[in-house]
């Protein structure tokens, strides 16, 4: 077995009375993927916020590659290796799809070198096509973003996302607002990203997480009640109970 790439170690979160995830623990090996589900309230969002630095922990422990970063500003998360995706897509519309990228990439740069011409950069142009490259985006290129089918914007983000070359990607309901040919396209990438990097997906589209994942997350009431992969899922009698019976297919 592999050592893992993130661990949380009993974590949990309180708003002040309310528990919203408690007593979580869990490893993710490297390059597989894991879909995190669960009805609505199950604290799905939460344990996606603390694992992007978006919220800390109110108890427990997140190490990334063995290295605690419990409470770390949201915004170095991306210069260790943390990239994550929003359920409402983030892009600059009126802008170019190679355009998005390039910002992304300069923005990732300019922190450590603020003097350098940026004209000059033509690296950065590099890693955006290549990014593009990756998402399938290329023919898209000159295109302005808001012009792009739901789908394609959706993948532009991942495309933002990856020019920082996470090592984890996070990502929140990648097929949000799609329908089936679109969502079985994203399906498509994820499954190709996943061969050189870990995936961690919050969803609800349960035949695409069956068949994609290679492990799934059961949350309910901010508990894990299950962990394990979809055949096990899909056998549990109380996953069935909470979650299996309510959820949709690719519609």
């Amino acid at each position: 077995m592999k050592a893992p790439l993130l661990s949380v170690d009993n974590i949990g979160r309180r708003f002040g009375a309310f528990v919203a995830l408690e007593g979580i623990t869990a490893s993710f090996e490297p390059n597989k993927v894991t879909a995190i589900i669960g009805p609505n309230g199950a604290g799905k969002s939460t344990f996606f916020n603390l694992l992007s630095g978006v919220l800390a922990p109110s108890a427990g422990a997140i190490r990334f590659k063995g290295r605690d970063i419990t409470g770390t500003p949201q915004h170095r998360f991306a210069h260790l290796g943390i990239a994550r995706s929003y359920q409402i897509t983030n892009i600059f519309p009126e802008l170019s799809v190679h355009e998005n990228v390039r910002v992304a990439a300069q923005a990732f740069r300019s922190r450590y070198d603020i003097w350098r011409d940026r004209t000059g950069m033509t690296e950065l142009d590099d890693k955006a096509d290549a990014a593009l490259a990756a998402v399938g985006l290329t023919g898209k290129r000159g295109e302005t973003a808001k012009f792009l089918a739901h789908g394609q914007q959706r993948a532009l983000e991942i495309a933002i996302a990856l020019v920082a070359a996470p090592e984890l990607l996070l990502l929140d309901e990648p097929t949000a607002g799609m329908g089936p040919e679109e969502t079985k396209e994203m399906v498509a990438l994820l499954e190709r990203l996943a061969a050189e990097r870990t995936i961690l997906l919050v969803e609800h589209k349960m035949k695409m997480i069956l068949g994609l994942s290679d492990r799934i997350l059961v949350l309910h009431h901010g508990r894990l009640i299950a962990d394990g992969s979809p055949q096990h899922i899909q056998a549990d009698p109380e996953v069935r109970r909470v979650y299996l019976g309510q959820s949709d297919g690719y519609a």
